[in-house]
């Protein structure tokens, strides 16, 4: 059941995704259902793999919402306007983007297992991880509180009812086990998916606007009736692949991107798996290891590459266990419910209001680890105050500069250069760490006491090579190829 929680969560970022683009594209609910099973798929392959070969954490790769950007570009590319017919656009554009997905797998591999990524985040200290973890969660609120808003009789019973359950319904059933916190999500969202249906079984919504009845109705995904079912996804479904040089830079510029969410997101399951701070080899590790995702996700024909997924991080804390194993489970419903594709898509059919609630309290989480590495930083100190404060600042605001004034269509250059610009500073996770780290490195490091107010004296005993055993798994896998191979 705990693997089963962490499979519907999946649910959310998985239809959404699809649910944006591949309308754009040309495709309609035969298509988006096939790109929903195919992602459902490959994330479940890429969860067993990170979860085996990877960092090892109990963490779920997902979908990343950061390649909408170039894959909105690509979307818009002039080569595909002159084609008519819906389906062969939507085939054409899927070819392009899979195109630009496999050189960019390519970049995040050369990162992860050159150990390259492994050098940047050896710079980091307790201090500089805070903006990384807490805007790791804070970063994604537009997947927040703005979606459950577009149904609001859903989404707020949801919110209000997860918190009930988690927080306060212990207080009044007392029983030795922690149902209540565990399963909240379960219970919460089987209450309110329930009331979503007598409200559209009762016609509350059959004089609504078309936008209201998408998000509030649970029979307008189109996705129970167009998914097969039995379906197995397979690479290069929708045919050979299509290459575009600064598409391929705008993609890579997203995976850029991706690297710090993803490395913030471990961070935080980590802090919630009841594990110490993560290696720097073992995050390079696990960033090659969604390299290898990314290639999969170009491979079978997803709109996006592949992060760590952070609202499953944040459902560690609230069902309070860190547990691989949960996590293997979780994967296995992926691929099940990927193949079976009918019964998958009666889950997918949850509106999204719903998910975004438990988004609100799951991200919340997530941001909290982040602000708990403070106990290892001198507060007192105005060194650690300018940091903190400047980079949480230059966090919010960097991004809302180019939200509202770079993202549109009427800037003069290539369109790639401006994708490229656009997902970097957009991302509040990568602006507010460059900056950390960049000050926490440049002002006086050198000295003790500087040391001291970042948290090094406790946080070195993790990031350095030859301090920790932990870095001895970084060629050494999990399955003992050294009882076959001595040489190894």
């Amino acid at each position: 059941m705990l693997g089963f929680q962490h499979y519907l969560l999946t649910l959310g970022i998985t239809v959404f995704i699809p649910s944006l683009l591949v309308p754009q594209m040309g495709g309609g609910d035969i298509e988006k259902a096939r790109v929903v099973q195919t992602m459902l798929f490959v994330s479940g392959l890429n969860t067993f793999m990170q979860s085996l070969f990877g960092t090892r954490l109990p963490s779920v790769v997902v979908g990343s919402y950061t390649y909408v950007i170039p894959t909105t570009s690509i979307i818009l590319a002039s080569r595909y306007k002159a084609t008519t017919d819906p389906h062969e656009k939507f085939s054409q554009t899927m070819r392009g983007i899979q195109g630009a997905l496999i050189i960019t797998a390519s970049f995040q591999m050369i990162m992860g297992f050159l150990g390259l990524w492994r050098i940047a985040v050896r710079f980091l200290s307790p201090l500089s991880v805070v903006p990384f973890i807490t805007f790791a969660g804070l970063g994604l609120s537009q997947l927040g509180f703005p979606l459950l808003a577009t149904c609001v009789e859903l989404g707020l019973p949801e919110l209000i009812i997860v918190v009930f359950i988690s927080q306060y319904l212990s207080r009044f059933i007392h029983t030795k086990r922690q149902i209540c916190g565990r399963f909240s999500v379960l219970f919460s969202v089987a209450i309110v998916w329930l009331f979503a249906q007598i409200l559209t079984s009762s016609g509350v919504y059959n004089n609504t606007p078309e936008n209201t009845q998408i998000s509030c109705r649970t029979d307008r995904s189109g996705l129970i009736s167009a998914a097969p079912w039995i379906y197995i996804p397979y690479p290069f479904q929708w045919g050979s692949p299509t290459f575009n040089a600064g598409e391929a830079f705008a993609m890579i510029a997203a995976s850029f991107v991706s690297l710090f969410e993803s490395s913030g997101t471990f961070y935080a399951t980590a802090r919630y798996g009841s594990a110490t701070p993560v290696p720097p080899s073992v995050i390079s590790r696990g960033v090659g290891w969604l390299g290898v995702g990314v290639l999969l996700n170009g491979m079978f024909g997803s709109p996006a590459g592949t992060t760590a997924s952070v609202e499953n991080a944040g459902l560690l804390a609230l069902t309070r266990v860190g547990s691989r194993r949960v996590i293997q489970i979780s994967a296995f419903f992926m691929i099940f419910f990927s193949v079976f594709g009918k019964i998958g898509a009666l889950f997918a059919s949850i509106p999204v209001p719903i998910i975004a609630a438990l988004y609100c309290v799951l991200f919340g989480y997530v941001a909290s680890a982040g602000l708990g590495f403070l106990q290892f930083c001198n507060l007192n100190s105005f060194r650690t105050k300018f940091i903190l404060g400047f980079s949480f600042f230059m966090g919010v605001s960097v991004p809302q500069y180019f939200r509202e004034h770079r993202s549109g269509p009427d800037h003069d250059g290539p369109r790639w250069f401006e994708d490229i610009v656009n997902v970097i500073f957009m991302s509040h996770t990568t602006v507010a760490a460059l900056v950390a780290v960049i000050l926490d490195n440049s002002l006086s490091r050198e000295n003790d006491a500087s040391r001291k107010d970042s948290g090094l004296n406790w946080w070195e005993k993790f990031s350095l090579y030859r301090s920790d055993v932990r870095n001895d798994e970084f060629y050494a896998l999990p399955c003992r190829l050294d009882k076959f191979f001595p040489a190894l």
